[in-house]
């Protein structure tokens, strides 16, 4: 692991990197969720609604449960994951885009599950992304740990498939738009260490 990288706990002051590394690592999926809250007056742009989403204090997937990885004297990446418990189970989704997933999430109750990992672009193949895999799993203290990403993200299953993890589970990706290119969700999970 290279020593110029430095992991650090998430504040609520970072909300605005994590709103942004979080559309990133979702390849722009997490801001087109964000939009509906635009269209319904809640923010002005989707970007500000993931801050005000990372900013919040109990939230699942927000800035309690993100680690940062900082590189060259700037935030490079990050990492968000969190207990899978069996509250998911009574979560039904709301937006078809999001079926798909929720299923995958709902068959590994009882694992970590890294909801991101995302490094900006500029900082990729230093060793971040797998710095930043490492810690989760570590802080999934004996549990096995789980992700999806997407079947056509091969950088993603190359990184994940070196550091253990198998393919688990395939859900068709609902399509975004008319003229979205079409892939699955792919579920991978890692045994417990």
């Amino acid at each position: 692991m290279a020593a110029f990288i430095a992991l650090r706990q998430a504040s609520r002051r970072d909300a605005s990197e994590l709103a942004i590394l979080a559309d990133i690592a979702s390849h722009g999926f997490a801001s087109w969720l964000w939009f509906a809250d635009v269209a319904n007056g809640v923010s002005d742009t989707p970007l500000e609604r993931g801050r005000l989403k990372m900013s919040e204090e109990e939230a699942v997937g927000g800035w309690r449960d993100s680690v940062i990885a900082e590189a060259y004297g700037e935030v490079a990446g990050v990492a968000i994951g969190h207990a899978l418990d069996e509250r998911i189970g009574n979560i039904e989704a709301t937006i078809p885009a999001t079926a798909p997933m929720l299923a995958l999430q709902k068959t590994v109750v009882g694992s970590w599950f890294i909801g991101s990992l995302g490094v900006y672009r500029h900082l990729r193949g230093i060793g971040i992304g797998r710095r930043l895999l490492d810690d989760q799993i570590e802080r999934a203290d004996c549990r096995p740990v789980s992700l999806i990403t997407a079947s056509d993200n091969e950088a993603a299953l190359s990184l994940y498939g070196r550091n253990g993890f198998l393919e688990a589970a395939r859900a068709n990706a609902v399509p975004l738009f008319e003229n979205s290119k079409r892939h699955a969700w792919v579920l991978m999970t890692r045994s417990a260490a």
